[in-house]
């Protein structure tokens, strides 16, 4: 099968009448990628996407979604790839050709938090959650209500289990999750249903500024449907930082027109982690060994985190059915401030041993010169207290016992998270696939 650089911009310029290629760049390959892609300029410096599937099961998926891209494009206040042209395969399907659409692809681990980028995806987010269910039935997309969904998991499950490759505590966790019905309590709406970083194109106004950040297109509706809008955010909750993330839900839930559902987050870490049984269970009907086995590898992997995440707040490593022994704090003794006269405490107490001695009082006085002033062999507990640290308290090892020190963000650690993918040139569409010491307390005087 030639899929060269020169075939892809044959197939381009057959697909477009008037697109004279000037040149062609294809994308590097990898084994499993369902599409070749290219990106070509013509002689009027007019830049172009061209896909070609390489299976007849990826070209059906991307004709189910011409239809929809269509109607969307109209719709949402970003754009998305709709083709311009399309050139006929001899293996059958068709080759789409995209006008190029500027924009940087989003690393979802660097996602800054704060007003900017974070909220624009959440906004953009619910703006396709918001989106008329009636578009997606007329580009003929398929739709699940949440009982059919879950129902629709649970299939999967079945199957997976059947094929041996995944382990037992990964099944019982899922299935766990999936009977649980209290969980799946959610209206169905439009979603994208493979939402990663590397279907979000975004420009800045100020390349300097993350704040200045907008999102220009989703790519990559291959997986779209009407569903669980907790698909969407799947990439996000494993990957974004906590802070970007509430950033993100709190812009989402003031966007959209219907509230989100408490569980939503936890079916969107649910899919996360089945999305490798999707992926597996596509090897295996392909007959693909070598990929079948990579993936349950990472299914091991991933039973091995999870299982560690849960020993971390259990106690699993007791032995039999007895009851795990509690743990007990670890408490620290306080300073004993040991600076009390023994007079004093019989003085407190009431006691006869503070009237005076009768034979003490007939003894003569001693001379001053004789003894001099007794002094303590050691300072009281609270004498002996380190700068720093009060009478009485003990302050852990580098434990910030003053004013705190800050330090502002490096803006531009912001802008080296962001991976460029294309220029800012114009174009309607694109489609790639410690702190200070305190003073010392002052000597109390000596009692």
């Amino acid at each position: 099968m030639d899929r060269s650089p020169l075939f892809l911009a044959a197939l381009a310029s057959a697909a477009v009448p008037g697109l004279d290629p000037a040149s062609v760049e294809p994308l590097p390959s990898v084994p499993d990628q369902q599409y070749d892609v290219a990106f070509v300029q013509d002689t009027q410096h007019r830049r172009w996407v061209i896909r070609v599937p390489r299976s007849q099961a990826a070209a059906a998926q991307m004709e189910a979604t011409f239809a929809l891209l269509g109607l969307l494009a109209r719709r949402l206040p970003f754009s998305v790839p709709t083709p311009k042209g399309f050139a006929a395969l001899k293996e059958g399907g068709r080759a789409a050709i995209y006008p190029y659409l500027p924009g940087h692809q989003v690393d979802f681990e660097h996602l800054p938090a704060g007003p900017g980028l974070a909220a624009e995806l959440g906004r953009s987010i619910a703006a396709l959650h918001n989106a008329d269910h009636g578009l997606f039935d007329e580009a003929g997309l398929p739709a699940y209500d949440a009982d059919t969904y879950r129902t629709r998991h649970l299939s999967e499950l079945d199957r997976a289990a059947a094929t041996g490759h995944v382990p037992t505590g990964l099944l019982a966790r899922w299935e766990r999750f999936l009977e649980d019905v209290a969980l799946w309590r959610f209206a169905p709406t439009p979603t994208h249903g493979d939402l990663t970083g590397d279907q979000v194109l975004v420009l800045f106004d100020d390349e300097e500024d993350a704040a200045t950040g907008k999102v220009k297109a989703f790519t990559g509706w291959e997986d779209a449907k009407v569903a669980d809008p907790a698909d969407d955010f799947a990439a996000l909750v494993t990957q974004a930082p906590p802070a970007a993330l509430e950033t993100l839900m709190e812009a989402y839930a003031h966007a959209r027109s219907e509230r989100p559902d408490p569980h939503l987050l936890t079916r969107a870490r649910l899919a996360a982690e089945m999305q490798q049984l999707s992926e597996l269970m596509g090897a295996v009907a392909s007959g693909q060994s070598l990929q079948v086995e990579r993936y349950a590898a990472a299914l091991r992997r991933l039973d091995d985190k999870v299982h560690a995440e849960a020993e971390a707040s259990h106690d699993y490593r007791r032995s039999g059915l007895a009851p795990a022994r509690p743990v007990a704090p670890v408490v620290v003794p306080p300073v004993v401030e040991d600076d009390v006269e023994d007079d004093d405490v019989a003085v407190m107490f009431g006691s006869r041993d503070s009237e005076p001695d009768s034979q003490s009082q007939s003894q003569p006085d001693a001379q001053p010169d004789s003894q001099p002033d007794a002094q303590p062999d050691s300072q009281p507990a609270a004498e002996q207290a380190e700068p720093g640290r009060d009478a009485g308290h003990l302050t852990a090892p580098g434990q910030a016992t003053g004013d705190e020190v800050t330090s502002e963000l490096d803006v531009s650690t912001l802008r080296s998270s962001l991976d460029p993918m294309g220029s800012d040139d114009a174009g309607p569409e694109f489609e790639p696939g410690n702190a200070a010491p305190q003073d010392p307390a002052p000597p109390r005087p000596s009692a």
